[in-house]
This record gives structure tokens, sequence and C-alpha cells, in this order.
């Protein structure tokens, strides 16, 4: 399988501007894989008791951040099945975390919000993860954050970037 070709801001191939041996990609990879275990290890002790997993968490999440938003938009953001959304849709609803209300503009969407339950819940499972990633940033400096973006940016591909772009879009219009 042929490696995607991941452009610099500058459009040069990131080949041409780095180099790094096998060996250091693997570090950097392993180093991905602990850094999100640590980044979940809160929220999932969080959730271990109360027969909710990170499916939820992510839900919580962009719900909190975006009220109002659709169940198709919330597909789109989460990539999921429709079928697997429902699921977690279903608990969190029956639960009384999320409340889904009839569209504004098309009375046959549904609107999704947290309740005053759930906005509490996403405040206890975020709060730890903006703390790890607050105290990350510091430690590592601006230049460093602003590298540490742009390759992540260019590790989400097309896809993530038009997704992460129209959801700045919709808070901007907001």
């Amino acid at each position: 399988m042929k490696e995607p070709q991941i452009k610099s801001s500058s459009g040069q191939s990131a080949e041409n501007l780095l180099f790094l041996t096998d060996e250091q990609i693997r570090g950097g990879i392993e180093a991905f894989f602990f850094a999100y275990r640590a980044f979940t290890a809160d929220p999932d002790a969080i959730l271990e008791g109360m027969d909710y997993g990170r499916a939820h968490h992510r839900a919580l999440h962009f719900i909190a951040n975006r009220p109002g938003l659709t169940v198709s938009d919330l597909l789109d953001i989460l990539g999921v099945t429709k079928q697997s959304l429902n699921r977690v849709l279903r608990t969190l609803l029956t639960d009384g975390l999320v409340e889904a209300r009839v569209g504004r503009r098309d009375r046959r969407e549904r609107q999704l919000f947290l309740s005053p339950e759930g906005a509490e819940l996403e405040k206890r499972l975020s709060e730890a993860q903006r703390a790890r990633v607050r105290a990350a940033y510091r430690a590592a400096g601006p230049q460093a954050v602003a590298g540490f973006r742009t390759v992540l940016e260019a590790m989400m591909g097309d896809a993530g970037n038009l997704q992460l772009q129209l959801m700045r879009t919709a808070e901007a219009a907001e």
C-alpha cells in the first residue's frame, strides 16, 4: 500500500523536508498510543460504573459544544453507523442526559441538547482532559503546540480537515 503524500503549508512533500527513520516513526506511533491511553483514562474512570463508554463521551462532547446539533450532523462528525449512534443516543435520552427537540427549520429533524445532568457529566468528563492538554501545551511551548496542531491536521486528511472546517464555520456563524 502506497503511503499518502503529506504536503507542508508551502506545498512541498514532507519527505523532502524531514527524514525520519522507521524506528523514529514507530516511536511516534507508540507515543500516540500512550498519549491516547492517558487522555482517555480519566473519563474512562468516571464512566466505568455508569454503563457508558467512549462513544457516549464523544456524543456528549459534541452535543455540549454545538447545542442544537442535528442527529445527521452528529453522524457525520462521529463517522459511525446510524445503528451505532442510535444505540448511544437511546441510552442518553432514556437516562435524561440528552434532549431531542423538533428542528426549527425542518420539523423532521431532531436537534440535540444536553440536559442539566448531561451538561454536568460532560463537564466532569472533559475537565480532566482539558487540564491534561493545557499542562502538556504549557510544558511544550507555543512553537511545539503549533507544530503539533499542524501534524494532527495533516494526519486527519481531507475528510477530517473538511469536517473541522465545517464545524469552525458553524461556530463562527453563531
